[in-house]
């Protein structure tokens, strides 16, 4: 192989063992001793004639192979005319996220260390027939890579072997709590789906989207996995829309019918949702079900159903817009509980009959009202509100007049909670992006989906409330203290 005619010979035959490695010369070449291979590998002018005649996919292969001999320890190029160019890639890791994530991997891998010697240092009373520690670290289970809101993070779990057996001949097993058999998404990620699906991103755009935000290895996300991923959220809302009630008490409920258009339903699409505030102020979703906002027979399911779970005692105050046909369910259902108008709705009410120009100076009027500091106050700026706008808009100070006791019923209640019971923001504010969601799909939800998707947002939502202001007077109403303007009136000696 000294002579050109020999070397262009040799060259001429590896490539047709690349081509095909069952031809005669890919088994010729196959027998070579890898030395022997590894030299003509090294040769400059032969590695130029691959990269001219070899297609890419070929080129591939026999770097590949190069890098196998290496890793063997076989003789490589000492000096390369081929320059490496780095793969693309839409993720540019940078040093402060590299740190962030090597900190990760350090914390947790403490972390799981001393929960497994935790775990030992509990049962270290136990011995086994030999008088041995019957609990003892077993080497490691293969490690495992899980997407994080920071990207990936390797994590290799400990293995715990039990020497002896329990009295029915069971083992002691190791189950870390923080880094679960399976696991393969952090909580934070699984939450982002929904939110991310809400916000308008399709399903076949989840990868390239989480790619964007976690880096490449979340590409693994694929359209299928968000299918699962949607059918077990919608099996979660099932086993959610049963769960037992009983010992519940709630002090307020807010009640609101959310429309939106998914496909497959001719009508427009209604979210029915109930949240509830209980008597150490916490609030939580009772409720989320799909009906007609305006029907009562939806409503007093819906309850009938909260009533049969066990939530047995009533609410003191139930909070909601006046279309509602909740208000005559509630007072079949509950009918000890009090009425509150929620005064955004009431509002965009008022002023949908009136003209634009007056908008900013009769909300400011309204405002005067719900903002009083006295029920008697707020019943002269009614009245005013009333006086003013009577004569040239009637049907918009009927729409106000018609709910008068209702809207002002928050007087009777805690000052400390005005600002909880006066509207449904509870609500709202968590439908906003369900709402942003559907005009951006044009329709595209289906009812499952939509019951799935609303129940994870709210489901998720629900971490960052907030308990209500003066959670402590909550026993005080339940006890049925008498509250004039939102101040505690002092009962009278006998």
């Amino acid at each position: 192989g000294s002579s050109a005619q020999s070397e262009d010979m040799l060259f001429f035959s590896f490539a047709k063992a690349v081509r095909d490695p069952s031809s005669g010369d890919g088994k010729l070449w196959m027998s070579l001793e890898p030395d022997a291979l590894a030299d003509l590998l090294i040769s400059e002018s032969y590695a130029r004639k691959l990269v001219m005649v070899c297609s890419r996919r070929h080129i591939m292969a026999v770097f590949n192979h190069a890098v196998i001999l290496k890793e063997k320890g076989y003789a490589t190029m000492a000096k390369s005319t081929v320059v490496p160019f780095e793969l693309p890639s839409e993720f540019s890791p940078d040093p402060l996220t590299e740190v962030i994530q090597n900190g990760a991997k350090a914390l947790l891998h403490t972390a799981i260390q001393a929960e497994v010697s935790s775990f030992i240092a509990e049962h270290a009373h136990l011995l086994d027939e030999e008088g041995r520690q019957r609990l003892v670290r077993h080497g490691f289970l293969p490690e495992r890579e899980v997407m994080t809101g920071i990207g990936t993070v390797p994590v290799q779990v400990p293995r715990v072997r039990d020497r002896g057996a329990n009295e029915d001949g069971s083992k002691i097993k190791y189950r870390s709590a923080l880094v679960p058999p399976y696991l393969r998404k952090a909580k934070s990620v699984e939450e982002l789906l929904p939110w991310l699906y809400l916000k308008g991103i399709s399903t076949g755009d989840f990868s390239e989207a989480l790619a964007a935000l976690l880096g490449p290895d979340a590409e693994g996300l694929s359209s299928s996995t968000i299918t699962r991923l949607k059918a077990a959220w919608w099996e979660e809302y099932e086993a959610w829309r049963k769960r037992d009630l009983k010992g519940k008490r709630y002090v307020y409920i807010w009640a609101d019918g959310v429309y939106f258009t998914p496909r497959l339903d001719g009508d427009r699409q209604c979210m029915l949702v109930i949240i509830g505030a209980d008597e150490y102020g916490e609030k939580d979703v009772l409720a989320i079900m799909d009906g007609f906002r305006e029907n009562a027979d939806s409503w007093r399911g819906l309850l009938n159903g909260l009533k049969k779970r066990g939530l047995a005692v009533p609410p003191e105050l139930a909070i909601g817009d006046g279309a509602l046909g909740f208000w005559t369910a509630l007072r079949d259902v509950f009918p000890t509980t009090r009425e509150q108008r929620c005064w955004v709705h009431k509002t965009a009410n008022v002023l949908g009959a009136m003209p634009k120009s007056l908008h900013e100076k009769a909300k400011s009027d309204l405002q005067d009202i719900w903002m009083a500091e006295t029920k008697k106050e707020a019943n002269a700026a009614f009245n005013l509100f009333v006086e003013t706008y009577g004569v040239k808009y009637e049907r918009a100070v009927a729409k106000l007049v018609k709910d008068r006791d209702e809207l002002l019923a928050f007087y009777d209640f805690p000052a400390e909670h005005w600002k909880h019971i006066r509207t449904t923001n509870p609500i709202e504010s968590v439908f906003a992006t369900v709402r942003n969601r559907t005009r951006k799909t044009k329709g595209c939800l289906n009812r499952k989906t939509a019951l799935a998707m609303v129940f994870r947002l709210m489901m998720s939502a629900k971490k960052k409330w907030r308990k209500i202001s003066g959670p402590n007077r909550l026993p005080e109403v339940i006890q049925g203290v008498e509250f004039k303007d939102g101040i505690k009136q002092l009962q009278n000696a006998a």
